[in-house]
């Protein structure tokens, strides 16, 4: 090779190794292929005749599952794993018991040599029996495209004990059956049960139950098989999203629950006694009961000034004292039993923008008792002019309050603080909140497709939420990992990290929410058409993008489904209000599930004989136990002991080891293994800038090369020919 040649040929190399130039598969998977399947249709698609599409019946049982104690479960139900589940199912299963812990007393444990147990495998569809059938090794199936979290708490609610809805005594005074349009064999899906079989509880029938067939079940056409008397709720039937109250108050009336285990308090401020909650006595101003401010906020957030008479709210007046002034206002004393909590709250600002509020916790012990006032975060430059819902991650192992400490900023006000729609629970907080602002406009529009700002996991993967609402009936959503600052020392493709998305139900009582939520989770293994790993880094199986500022980043594929939630779902409840909508993202590695559930040693043998008779007196139902909630308090304590987490990061137990969850923002960040580095939108826009800058450089450098080597080579080629020219007209004269 000539020597000119080498300086550019290297450079053209290495031109070509620069991250990110390849071109990439730029496309979304949708994991149900376009579908919008119920648990039937999932069921009837893979050839499956099971009772009501999706219960499985023994050969002893009859129908009186509900009504007998025979076949109820004890309060703490133990369970098993079964390898055979696939990864994101397992994260979804743990998801759908943390709702019943949150909303019920019925709690789930590890088996631990119990005789009777519920097996989750990875089956053919999704189903279960009904009850407790007291066989030992009771088996339920959560199958392929069965793990979204609604079909889990399905499916559960048929072993704890629930038939179908639209299977009562009373059924037809509420729907009709379309028998003309069921499939031929599959009417007796469709019967209903006198009160000797089937009992419901005295509560009234429930058209948004998670239990109720969809309109379409066992359709033999296009046409309803089931019409709703009254016609507004033709499109609610059939939900796949969370408990109904009515799901809810049954299951706690049949298990005797009184209160439900995770939850600790919920308050929207209606009655004159909020909550419970006191002015402290250590502060120089109050907090206000009101209905509206002069300044905004206009109305509570709890009804959206919807009902006449009522919509209150506490508000600090931050314009009638000096900067520096204080409000302290206090929960009611609480009993933690968990070790961690996540207080939730909608926060409105018409104050100073340098107005802020200050969360305490107030801590009890034999040492203290009057309590150790703790301060756990300060939100600063909160938004003016709009309520904006807020996530803040305790871990109080004591009795304890809660305190909101307003705080008056510099500059001019004219409001305040205002708080509303309270709620905490012993559960974890999400990572990361998208707000959506002015939401209606881009529902079944052509400018529906929306980007989420760029989020960090916990591990410190860089994504990106997109939502897709420019279809006419059904809104999309997928989860997109992104090129980030930490890709250098991340593991790819990443490895078994599931992303939850929330969309709210903006209830104001926790409880009372029925929030729709999708999980995917990164199969390292998983490839794309064209043989790439699809979770492999955006750099290299990503398409250029570019955030609205210009700043040019790399997108990976993305995972998720077409059929999220319908449109006539969207516009009900309270998934849009005030034209504000929320989704809720937590990306967390459940690595840890891919290994085999530990059995325990000795197990006990379980009883394989029938459920007892109720009527044998030998055998009287036994008394339910009491819930026995995990309280892990001092095992967080010993493991955390000794693992700070910088930046007011926060320690937790997970998988048997201490890790931090580290605070973020809407543009900043902490991360890394102790919380120890911090990143912004503004650090990463100058990474890509100075990559942009780098890259510009480069190629200049290249064609500077490229032009000095082509011209040296053509002067080599004229002076060769010039010296060849004189030598011919020499020999010529």
């Amino acid at each position: 090779m000539d020597s000119w040649y080498l300086p550019c040929f290297l450079l053209s190399a290495a031109l070509l190794m620069v991250p990110g130039l390849p071109t990439q598969d730029n496309f979304v998977k949708d994991v149900d292929g376009g579908l919008d399947q119920d648990i039937f249709d999932i069921n009837e698609d893979l050839g499956l005749d099971l009772f009501e599409g999706d219960i499985r019946l023994d050969g002893a049982q009859d129908r009186n599952s509900i009504i007998g104690e025979e076949y109820r479960w004890p309060h703490t139900i133990p369970y098993v794993l079964e390898d055979s589940l696939e990864m994101n199912a397992k994260g979804v299963i743990l998801n759908a018991f943390e709702r019943y812990r949150l909303k019920t007393c019925i709690d789930f444990k590890p088996w631990a040599g119990e005789a009777n147990y519920i097996s989750v495998f990875k089956g053919s569809g999704c189903w279960s029996s009904v009850g407790n059938r007291h066989m030992g090794k009771q088996q339920l199936s959560i199958g392929a495209n069965c793990d979204r979290i609604a079909t889990v708490q399905h499916e559960f609610l048929h072993a704890l004990g629930f038939w179908h809805e639209q299977s009562r005594s009373d059924r037809d005074d509420y729907v009709r059956i379309m028998w003309d349009r069921i499939q031929s064999g599959k009417e007796h899906n469709f019967n209903t049960y006198d009160d000797q079989i089937s009992d419901s509880l005295n509560v009234p029938y429930d058209y948004t139950s998670v239990m109720h067939y969809s309109k379409t079940a066992f359709q033999n056409g296009t046409e309803p098989t089931i019409v709703t008397r009254i016609s507004d709720f033709m499109d609610v039937i059939g939900q796949r999203m969370d408990f109904s109250d009515s799901d809810l108050l049954k299951l706690n009336q049949l298990y005797n629950c009184t209160t439900s285990l995770s939850f600790m308090d919920s308050c929207n401020f209606e009655l004159e006694n909020v909550c419970g909650m006191i002015q402290s006595s250590d502060d120089n101003a109050d907090w206000q009961w009101v209905s509206q401010v002069p300044r905004g906020p206009e109305s509570d957030h709890s009804s959206m000034g919807q009902c006449k008479g009522s919509g209150f709210f506490m508000h600090f007046n931050s314009s009638s004292v000096s900067v520096g002034a204080t409000a302290m206002l206090e929960s009611r004393i609480l009993y933690p039993k968990r070790g961690f909590q996540c207080l939730q709250f909608y926060l409105y600002n018409s104050g100073s923008e340098n107005d802020q509020l200050n969360i305490y916790t107030r801590e009890y012990s034999a040492d203290h008792v009057t309590g150790t006032l703790t301060l756990v975060k300060e939100i600063k430059e909160i938004p003016l002019g709009s309520w904006q819902l807020h996530h803040v991650t305790l871990k109080v192992t004591n009795k304890f309050r809660v305190v909101f400490g307003g705080v008056r900023g510099a500059g001019a006000s004219l409001g305040g603080l205002s708080l509303d729609d309270i709620n905490l629970s012993e559960t974890q907080c999400p990572h990361h909140i998208w707000h959506i602002k002015n939401f209606t406009q881009f529902i079944g529009n052509s400018s529906g497709t929306l980007y989420s700002p760029p989020f960090y996991s916990s591990k410190g993967y860089a994504f990106q939420i997109y939502l897709n609402l420019n279809h006419s009936t059904n809104a999309g959503i997928y989860f997109h990992l992104i090129s980030g600052a930490n890709d250098d020392q991340l593991q790819w493709p990443c490895p078994w990290q599931q992303a939850t998305m929330t969309l709210l139900d903006q209830n104001p009582d926790i409880r009372q929410r029925m929030s729709n939520q999708r999980s995917v989770t990164t199969d390292p293994s998983m490839t794309t058409d064209n043989g790439n790993y699809f979770w492999d880094r955006p750099s290299k199986v990503g398409a250029v993008a570019f955030f609205p500022n210009g700043t040019q980043f790399r997108r990976g594929p993305g995972y998720g489904t077409s059929a999220f939630i319908t449109h006539n779902r969207l516009k009900s409840r309270d998934f849009i209000k005030g034209d504000d909508v929320y989704i809720l993202l937590t990306v967390e590695d459940i690595s840890h599930l891919n290994s085999t559930q530990v059995q325990p040693s000795s197990p006990s043998p379980p009883n394989q004989s029938s459920p007892p008779s109720p009527s044998s007196p030998s055998s009287p139902p036994s008394p339910p136990t009491p819930p026995s909630l995990p309280s892990p308090t001092s095992v967080i304590n010993d493991l955390c002991m000794n693992f700070k987490c910088e930046n007011d990061g926060i320690c937790i137990v997970q998988n048997g080891k201490a890790e931090c969850r580290c605070l973020s923002g809407e543009d900043w960040w902490y991360l890394g293994k102790r919380c120890e580095k911090r990143g912004s939108t503004r650090d990463t826009i100058v990474i890509a800038a100075s990559s942009t800058v780098a890259m510009f450089a480069l190629m200049l450098i290249v064609t500077l090369v490229t032009v000095y080597c082509m011209r040296k080579k053509y002067r080599r080629r004229t002076s060769s020919n010039t010296a060849d020219l004189s030598l011919e007209n020499q020999h010529a004269f």
